[in-house]
């Protein structure tokens, strides 16, 4: 496990900002940090130990090799265990440029600190029981947060919202074990009864109310690759300008204008999309038309869902179709996810035309009738992007598991699944136990409490430095 010795970082993203903060925690910390400030325009050595915690230090920081100024900052004196890290902890406040914050950083490692490993302060908030594991690990999607909502879905596990969900699971597993162990070590005893089968239902109900939601809590954290597609001049582009609320692709009344990908994310109820507008699908002998038709594919090819636009003033033509086609081979591919499809019926707020050719070929996909020129249906598209993504999902809360916390759950599933079917086979009550206990553990390396510095490494390194 990593020492106890103090540490310190930039906490504050690169670059030129107008403000930036060197955060120091651990043990030394007071004395570290007296070193290199001196309070008040006079300069005066200051004694942290005595001063009251959690209070605002006006000062300088000085190099105590040289006698120089370095920065006008403000001090921060936190006292243990009323910190982050339940350590003591010392913020200087410093100006934003990456020339102080390093001279800064330099001098208090030269007073004893050492430089703090990537994750290292929220691993001491863990290793100090500031936290438990799910809400370290919600402290990078707290960082990450892409949107308003996936950033509210991140705040709630850093309130411990995942750990509460997967106590019910938790508890339910340890007195079964505690039953199951019983009855092995004493069997001539009376061991009071228990019913199995229903804790082991118990214990499966919770983990898979968990796991229903972590499809659509992954989109919340990742996102998802969305392509408009359609024949040149249905109106692709302009239906992106709208969607992002900005004039992000160039529109003419030229058809082909879009001869590359044009790519933007935006924030579709609460989901980071990325929208891809792509070239317009159709036989062409110009080499760099045919290029951009080429490019077009490989975006659909790699994209989670696909919005085909129509233009809905005007019967459909055989490249329509031939773009339909390409998408009904994705709606279900036999070797593979299928590709959700939305349907888009540009320029709704002109005289309609028969679409049937193509809508009766795409059974169940939703169909939308909009406008990017006047507005007219983009939140009903908007909603029908996000539930072909799968975000809408049902009654299950969004779960921004990560992809080891949902390995180690889908883990735990199935050993209660194996645990059901040795009981209904009638195995003996050991062989269940091995099972039960294999599950807590999988639950256990999810909340912390069964996991080794392997993970706990592997964890943190994905941090950044002075986090």
């Amino acid at each position: 496990m990593l020492d106890q010795g103090t540490i310190a970082a930039v906490a504050t993203g690169a670059g030129v900002a107008g403000i930036g903060v060197i955060r120091i925690s651990g043990p030394e910390a007071a004395e570290i940090a007296a070193t290199v400030f001196r309070a008040g325009r006079h300069g005066r050595p200051v004694d942290l130990r005595r001063t009251e915690s959690h209070r605002l230090l006006y000062g300088h920081v000085v190099d105590p090799a040289t006698g120089a100024t370095l920065d006008e900052v403000m001090l921060a004196w936190m006292a243990a265990p009323r910190t982050f890290t339940r350590e003591d902890t010392v913020e200087l406040s410093c100006h934003g440029g990456p020339v102080t914050l390093a001279e800064v950083l330099r001098v208090v490692l030269a007073a004893g600190a050492r430089p703090a490993e990537p994750g290292e302060f929220t691993l001491r908030a863990f290793l100090n029981g500031r936290l438990d594991l799910t809400q370290a690990e919600a402290v990078l999607a707290v960082v990450g947060a892409r949107t308003a909502d996936g950033l509210r879905l991140a705040v709630d596990d850093l309130s411990g919202a995942l750990a509460q969900r997967l106590r019910p699971a938790q508890t339910t597993l340890i007195g079964l074990l505690a039953h199951l162990d019983a009855l092995a070590d004493f069997p001539d005893d009376e061991v009071p009864p228990a019913d199995i089968a229903d804790g082991l239902r118990l214990a499966s109900g919770a983990l898979a109310a968990v796991l229903a939601g972590a499809r659509s809590g992954q989109l919340y954290r990742e996102g998802a690759r969305v392509a408009l597609v359609g024949r040149p001049n249905v109106g692709k582009s302009s239906l992106l300008n709208a969607l992002l609320r900005n004039e992000r692709a160039i529109v003419t009344p030229i058809a082909g204008t879009t001869r590359d990908v044009v790519s933007e994310t935006a924030d579709l109820g609460g989901v980071p999309v990325t929208l891809l507008d792509t070239a317009g699908i159709a036989p062409s002998d110009d080499p760099v038309e045919r290029l951009g038709i080429e490019r077009s594919r490989a975006a659909l090819r790699s994209s989670a869902a696909a919005v085909l636009v129509l233009d809905g003033s005007v019967a459909p033509g055989p490249d329509d179709l031939a773009v339909a086609e390409a998408l009904i081979a994705r709606l279900d591919p036999g070797d593979g996810a299928p590709l959700p499809v939305t349907v888009a019926l540009n320029k709704g707020d002109l005289p309609s035309a028969a679409q049937r050719a193509i809508l009766d070929r795409l059974p169940g996909c939703a169909v939308v009738t909009v406008s990017a020129t006047t507005g007219l249906g983009l939140p009903e598209l908007e909603s029908a992007i996000v539930a072909a993504l799968g975000a809408a999902s049902g009654d299950a809360q969004p779960s921004l598991l990560t992809t080891r916390q949902r390995a180690e759950l889908d883990r735990a599933a199935a050993h209660l699944a194996e645990a059901e079917a040795a009981r209904l086979v009638g195995y003996p009550l050991d062989l269940l136990a091995v099972d039960v206990r294999a599950a807590l553990h999988a639950v256990g390396s999810v909340t912390g409490d069964a996991v080794d510095e392997a993970v706990l490494t592997e964890i943190f390194s994905r941090f950044c430095i002075g986090k």
